[in-house]
């Protein structure tokens, strides 16, 4: 079966996209997709197993998550022990950052993201609407989308990054809406846990804790200089392909924003795309970008290639609906369900200053958003 179902952040409803018959449409680029509607589900790299798709929307259904879940409420089967698998993994990290942090201290890159990928298995097939559900329910703040293609398989994730999304406010200094559309984007790195009094940091209103108010909170939070560095790395590179295709550009930032138990630093950009520019091109401009990639981006892209010891496939490209309303989403928190096995992934990235031991708990952080699932 194809099909896709999503829930926006915040929403309480969930949109279903399923194809009736055939196959997704692949393409070779980003730039295929313009003019296109369906929901895109993008790679990395594409690739002969790592196809960019389109789903055809021949059925569109909302459904409530509250209503959903009840029908889901049965416990997942039990996770087998991997201990000695996760050891085999921490091995295999020690050896990928060296590999990458040298890099990094010859001056080859001023910055470049490792990514890992873990597996858990169980005693029975895994129900991923089930797992959709509870991630619905888990991440109100995210993008939680589950994917499931004979070309794909099935993935789950949920997200805090957008890459493109259609806006419906033009950028106020602005004409906007008058050349290729108004979308917007993020810059979105830099990664804390939230521990003990902090968990109440942005606590969604309707829950018993309050939302803080103080402008002050992403300072009191304690940001280091690495992470900071990091993340003007992407806002940056973001400012500056956007200066090729766009006009009016708006940036907004950074502050500090949630996911799960985790922090980001995140700046906002608003802009309108010139006469004659439209999605494809825009995609094609940003993805990858350093926040799942690194600086410069031809040079860390090809080692990551050829250096990283697991295939991304579906992790850290991008996926969401487009058409008269997109959103694109960077496909991060995410893992990939194969009957009784789930193969988590998550990254993070690399400076001359980063440490092993810290970039190892940051990853094991970002999977726990999967994990935690279980």
């Amino acid at each position: 079966m194809t099909f896709a179902c999503y829930r926006m952040p915040y929403a309480d409803e969930f949109v279903r996209v399923e194809q009736k018959d055939g196959e997704p449409l692949r393409f070779s680029s980003p730039l295929d997709l313009e003019g296109r509607e369906g929901f895109v589900v993008a790679p990395f790299v594409v690739a002969d197993d790592s196809p960019l798709l389109l789903i055809r929307p021949d059925i569109v259904t909302r459904h409530q998550v509250d209503e959903e879940e009840e029908i889901r409420k049965e416990e997942l089967g039990i996770k087998k022990g991997g201990l000695g698998r996760r050891k085999k993994e921490r091995v295999a990290y020690h050896n990928s950052f060296n590999l990458f942090h040298d890099e990094l201290q010859k001056g080859r890159f001023r910055k470049i993201v490792l990514a890992r990928r873990s597996v858990e298995t169980f005693d029975e097939d895994v129900d991923a609407e089930r797992l959709f559900l509870r991630a619905c329910k888990s991440y109100p703040r995210m993008f939680v989308a589950l994917v499931s293609t004979p070309q794909s398989g099935t993935w789950l994730m949920a997200t805090p990054e957008v890459l493109v999304a259609s806006s419906p406010t033009p950028p106020q200094k602005g004409r906007g809406g008058l050349n290729g559309g108004t979308y917007s984007t993020m810059a979105l790195a830099g990664t804390m846990a939230l521990h003990g009094r902090h968990l109440t940091f942005d606590t969604p209103p309707g829950t018993s804790s309050p939302l803080p108010t103080s402008p002050d909170w992403g300072r009191r939070l304690g940001w280091s200089d690495k992470n900071i560095e990091e993340q003007r790395f992407v806002a940056t590179y973001i400012y500056e392909r956007l200066k090729q295709l766009a006009d009016d550009i708006e940036e907004q930032g950074p502050r500090t924003v949630r996911a799960g138990n985790l922090v980001h630093l995140r700046s906002d950009f608003l802009f309108t795309l010139r006469e004659g520019r439209g999605l494809g091109a825009l995609l094609e401009a940003l993805h990858p970008t350093p926040a799942v990639c690194g600086v410069p981006k031809d040079a860390t892209l090809d080692f990551i290639l050829n250096n990283e010891p697991s295939p991304r496939r579906y992790y850290s490209g991008f996926c969401g609906p487009i058409g008269s309303n997109t959103a694109l989403f960077v496909s991060l928190r995410c893992m990939q369900i194969d009957g009784r096995t789930c193969m988590l992934y998550a990254g993070g990235g690399l400076l001359k200053e980063s440490e092993e031991q810290q970039e190892w708990e940051e990853t094991e952080a970002k999977m726990q958003t999967m994990r935690s699932l279980f």
